[in-house]
């Protein structure tokens, strides 16, 4: 029990990170997509 006193708020941190991390990478443009928009018009569909 006392194992789980330690490894759960841990992990609790560790998610919270994560998620902290996921955010501010959404939120600085770190998932903008700059070089399909021109190629676009190129392809044939």
């Amino acid at each position: 029990m006392s194992v789980l006193a330690i490894v759960l708020p841990l992990a609790l941190v560790l998610a919270a990170i994560a998620v902290r991390g996921c955010i501010w990478a959404i939120r600085s443009g770190q998932y903008d997509d700059t070089d399909t928009p021109p190629l676009r018009m190129l392809k044939d569909d």
